[in-house]
Parts: structure tokens; sequence; C-alpha cells
């Protein structure tokens, strides 16, 4: 008896499964998220929304070369909990604040680990942190979805890493292939919902998460990039860091430490995965104690529309001339912003500028004009003269740098990424990363990473048939469900399905002017890119005059409708005003919405609309001036690959 009595005190102090699984769970604050937690050989971990099971048990864990191994057979040492609820205000983002609320479950283990869970109301992350006293070589991290049905997805998928830059692929996860690497975000959808996005937030000294199809048919694991150990010059015009050997393992990082997120988010509609903060959120908080330079705005754009300025009675190209007509244009237009691009210097030496570019009149003339220049780097010319380039560019006045062609996200990739933002804040430099892995946060960190692209953007009209209406709006729903892109939109020479060609040189996009316009709204950039020429826009002085008004970051945005693939509508609101802007896919569709996020009152409405002739010449648009009334709706036909945008002014009658 007093051997049993004995055995019953040690399992009720050092934990048994069958106790410990009753207590280990967590709540959403609105209680429809229920995480359970059972400990068994390993970690695992299930999820329920409002009743319906989402993940069957998925294990969590991680080893390292050396034997160590968290999250295997779990010694159970105790639970802590708390509860959140406070207001998060970003320097600039989609909305002046960001409410967070969430409860925690943070799980102790022998062994110098814990892993915290959190439950928000949109959505639960969980991540492991050690407290090692050496280093870690992380051999792998066990990350696993088993998802309790054949869902539906939406995911870039590939066989190669880093495939940021591709379509999404429509597919049931049953049919997806072992050999694939899925890059993040990844929608996971149930047939009436929830729609859930995968990703992960606050990626730092670590290589970027990928998914690939488990042995489980519903079920899909984690896979990483392993640690270069050697790497060449190579890809595009030598721009690339090619691997070309790697260890044995993902990462060599501190011991005591907290590792990513790994993040699920929910919702209940499409509609509503057009506004989700959780990456932002989750990430660490930010390093940059004074904010106040730091000033997001549009970008006047010189590669896309290659410098074609017509009418001037100069040679554009990359010489002096050219770039003060881009600098006037900015000037006078109020854009903040000039962005000179492949072509200002050396792409191996950022210390040697073109020679038919004197970029000192350039920045002095800039600087006349009160109009901030931005400097396209190659990532590795950068890395390898960080300190002097950045340095110059600081004596210059230089307002930020547009750093391309990383594609990876292996530790040292990333590791890459912190140090740029790091050393460009501490001399008052914006970043906007091209080339890029998706984002997690990293923006709340360092808030001068001003924007980044990791999507298929309007650059690939120059080049490729895989951009097109479908695509962009689709990426609103899962890649700006993240954080913001730099889609660079605008192009106003615009083509039907059957007569886009691509043209380098002098490039089309596909759908209508209307779309285009349509993306400075729908499109979260707080850098945004006019990706045409300034003589284009100057040829459309309503246009023109939009542009000049239509703001990058917001006070309050309002998701109005919208299924992924086919169309999408959002509102956003900078002071009084509100902008509304529409996109649509091939099919040319009526869509009407009401009105009832407006505060009470009357409002001007400024409507950019398609033209009834824009189903065969694209380019063509209407301007419409009518009075709105808070409450109200609105009825806005769009052409095949048709968009609109709407300007609301609040008015005293």
């Amino acid at each position: 008896m007093k051997n049993l009595l004995l055995a019953w005190i040690i399992l009720t102090i050092f934990g048994s499964t069958s106790i410990f699984a009753q207590d280990l769970t967590l709540s959403s604050p609105d209680g429809n998220i229920l995480l359970t937690v059972a400990l068994k050989d390993k970690i695992y971990y299930s999820l329920a929304y409002k009743g319906k099971e989402i993940l069957s048990q998925s294990p969590i864990s991680m080893i390292t070369t050396d034997g160590m191994e968290f999250g295997i057979e779990p010694r159970f040492r105790r639970k802590l909990t708390s509860t959140v609820n406070r207001i998060v205000t970003p320097p600039f983002g989609e909305a002046q604040n960001y409410p967070e609320q969430y409860n925690e479950m943070n799980l102790l283990f022998r062994g110098n680990y814990n892993v915290v869970f959190r439950a928000y109301d949109d959505g639960m992350a969980y991540r492991i942190v050690t407290s090692s006293r050496k280093s870690l070589k992380v051999k792998q991290e066990e990350v696993a979805y088993n998802f309790a049905d054949n869902f539906d997805t939406h995911a870039l998928i590939s066989e190669n890493w880093h495939n940021y830059e591709d379509n999404y692929k429509n597919q049931k996860l049953s049919d997806l292939q072992e050999v694939e690497k899925i890059s993040l975000p990844m929608l996971v959808s149930a047939e009436n919902g929830p729609f859930m996005i995968i990703s992960e937030a606050d990626l730092l000294d670590y290589p970027g998460l990928y998914l690939t199809k488990s042995a489980n048919n519903n079920g899909l694991q984690g896979v990483f990039p392993a640690l270069p150990t050697q790497t060449e010059v190579g890809g595009h015009r030598n721009f690339n860091l090619l691997v070309q050997e790697t260890a044995d393992y993902i990462a060599e990082t501190g011991g005591d430490r907290n590792f990513p997120w790994r993040v699920i988010s929910f919702s209940d509609s499409e509609t509503e995965l057009l506004e989700n903060h959780l990456i932002y959120l989750l990430a660490s908080e930010s390093t940059i104690e004074d904010e106040s330079w730091i000033q997001p705005g549009k970008v006047a754009w010189d590669w896309w529309n290659d410098i074609n300025l017509t009418g001037v009675d100069f040679k554009s190209g990359y010489n002096t001339e050219s770039f003060k007509y881009f600098i006037d244009f900015a000037a006078a237009n109020d854009i903040k912003y000039v962005n000179l691009d492949d072509g200002w210097s050396d792409q191996f030496d950022l210390l040697k500028p073109n020679d038919q570019l004197d970029i000192q009149e350039v920045v002095r003339y800039a600087r006349e004009k009160n109009v901030g220049l931005f400097l396209w780097c190659v990532w590795h010319t950068l890395d390898r003269q960080m300190q002097e380039a950045l340095d110059q560019f600081q004596e210059w006045g230089i307002a930020g740098i547009k750093v391309d062609f990383m594609d990876r996200d292996d530790q040292l990739a990333v590791n890459f990424y912190e140090r740029t933002c790091r050393e460009a804040a501490k001399r008052n430099i914006l970043v906007n990363f091209h080339g890029a892995y998706k984002p997690t946060g990293l923006r709340r960190t360092y808030p001068n990473l001003i924007n980044r692209e990791s999507v298929l953007g309007l650059e690939y009209y120059k080049f490729s048939d895989k951009a097109n209406p479908e695509h962009e709006v689709t990426i609103p729903f899962i890649r700006m469900h993240v954080g913001p892109m730099d889609f660079t939109p605008g192009g106003m020479s615009n083509s039907t399905a059957d007569n886009f060609h691509i043209n380098f040189t002098s490039p089309l996009t596909r759908g209508t002017r209307g779309h285009q316009l349509g993306m400075f709204v729908v499109y979260f950039a707080p850098l945004q890119m006019l990706a045409d020429a300034p003589t284009a826009y100057e040829a459309e002085p309503e246009i023109l005059e939009f542009l000049s008004k239509v703001p990058t970051v917001w006070d309050e945005t309002v998701p109005v409708t919208g299924k992924i693939g086919d169309y999408v509508v959002i509102a956003r609101r900078k002071g009084e005003d509100w902008f509304i802007g529409g996109l649509s896919d091939w099919e040319a569709r009526n869509v009407e919405f009401d009105l009832d996020f407006l505060e009470d009152g009357n409002y001007a409405a400024r409507i950019f609309k398609d033209g009834l002739n824009a189903d065969k010449n694209p380019e063509d648009f209407k301007v419409e001036d009518k009075k709105v009334t808070a409450g109200g709706k609105m009825n806005i036909d769009m052409a095949p690959g048709g968009g609109f945008v709407i300007q609301l002014t609040k008015t005293e009658s």
C-alpha cells in the first residue's frame, strides 16, 4: 500500500499524459478556437474551430546535431497561463491601431525548453523556446499539420526552394505531391469555412519554413533549407549567390532564444482574409527608438517603363536630365520619392556610379525639390560593401535602398535581411526588399523596412505571361494577408486577354485602366511605386490628380466583399476621406455593396471606372462625380479584367 501511495504521489507531481492532457487546453478569447495538447512520445497539439475538428494530433519537436531533443519524450514541469488585451499602435499600417487580445499557455519541460501557445480570436500560434547556455546546431524542427479532412488549398508549389514569385495553384490536400515544396503563406479551407492561412512570424537567425506533403494523406510537414557552407556568384546576370554545398543541419544559433512562431489564422469568410495583423503582432517589437524619420509615400519608378519619356527635348535614359524630370514630376504631384533602379551604378560596385549620370547633381537637385531618392542594389554587392556603401548613401542624403535578388531564405540569407535593416536604420535609411521571401513581421522589429516584394508583380508583364487578372484578385487574400507587398501597380498601356504581347521596353498590362487604378487601394504598400513613366501619367491629368491624392497608409481598413480568384473590393480611410478599390478577373461583373462603414453624413464621390467600351479597348475609362450618403449603396460594373476606384470626401450637404 505504501508503494502504491508513493507511486501516486510521484505521478501527481511529475505528471502523466492522462492526467495533464485534461488541463492542457487553450481557448481563444471568444471561445471559437480550442487547442488541446497531448504529451506522449512527443508533444502533440490538435485544433478545433467552432466545435469542428481542424487538426488532429500534430507533433512538435526539435533535435540538434549533438543529440539534444526538445519535445521528444517530454518531461512536463508546469503550465503558466496569461491573458493579454491591449492596443498596438504601428508607426504606419492599414489602421491606426491593431487590437491585440489573446490567451497564452506556456508549457515548461525538463531539458531547458518550453513551448508557448497563443490563441487569438482570429488565429493561433506556437513557438519553441530554449534556454541552453551553449549554441545549438539545429538538425531539424518537426512542424506538422495533420488536417482532419481533405481540405482545399491555394499554394505556391515548386520542386525548388524560394518560389515566392509564382501563381497560386488550387487543389485538394490529397493532390499534393511529396516532392513538392510549398512556399508560405498557404491557404487551406473547408467547404463552408473556416479559411486558414498557414505562415510563420518573428523569423530571426533561422531558415524559412516550407511545407510538403506528409505520409498522412491530409497532412503537411515542415521542411527547411539547410545552412549553406559554400556559395558562388551566378543566376540572372550574376545577381544571385547560388548555394553549392550545405551542412547537415539547418541552423547554428544561440541556445537561449525564441524560435519562430508557427501560425494559423482563421476567418469565417474569404472577405475576412483581406485584413489580418497576426504576423505583425507576433513579431518582436521595434528596435528603433526614434521612428519619426520613417516616412511612407509614393515613389516614381524608372525600370518598368524603361525611362520612356515622350515629348521631352533630351534623350531619355540613365542620365542626369531624365532623373531631373522624374524629380520634377514627383515634386509637382505629392510623390515623396524617386527610385533609381538597375543602371544607376556598376551592379557589383556601389561606389562606382554610371558615368552618364551625375549622381551628385541628381542628389543635390532632389534635395532642393524635397524629393527623396531610393537606390537599387544587388544584395551580395551591398553585403560585401555594407559599411562603406551605406556610409556613402548617408553622406549623399539617400532616403532608401531597394535590395534585390536574394532569392533565398536559408539562415544566412535571413540574417542578411536583419543586418541590412539594422545597419540602414543606424543611418536613417529605408529598405525595400525585392527578390525576397514572405513577410514574417520584420517590419515591426525594423520599421524602416518600408516594403517587400515576395509576389509575382507587375514586372512579369515585361517578360512573362504569368501575370493576369485572376492572379491579381488572388494575392490580396493570401500573400497580402501576411504583410505589405510591392506589386508596383500603375501601368497605363493596357490590353485585353487576346491582344496582350510581351514587350520589355514598352510593356503592356492585362486588364483595364480601372483595374490598374484599383490596385492603389486594394494593395497595401507603405512605399507604393508608380510603375509607368511620368509622361504617361501627365497625358491623363484626371488619373494623375487621383495618384497625387491617394494615400499609401491608412487609419482604417474595411474588407467589403470578394471571392478568391474572382473579385475583391476593399475600403480604406485616411482622415475623413475614404477610398474604395475594386478588381475583377476576366469575367465582366457587377458589384453592389453597402456604405455602412461610413460615418453619418454626406459625401462627394469621384469614381474612376471602366468605360462602356473597355471590353474591347481596356484603356477606356470614365470619371463620374456623384453624391452619396452613409448607409447607402454603390453599384459598379467592371469589364473583363476590370476595376474601379472611388474617392469619398465628406461634405456639408
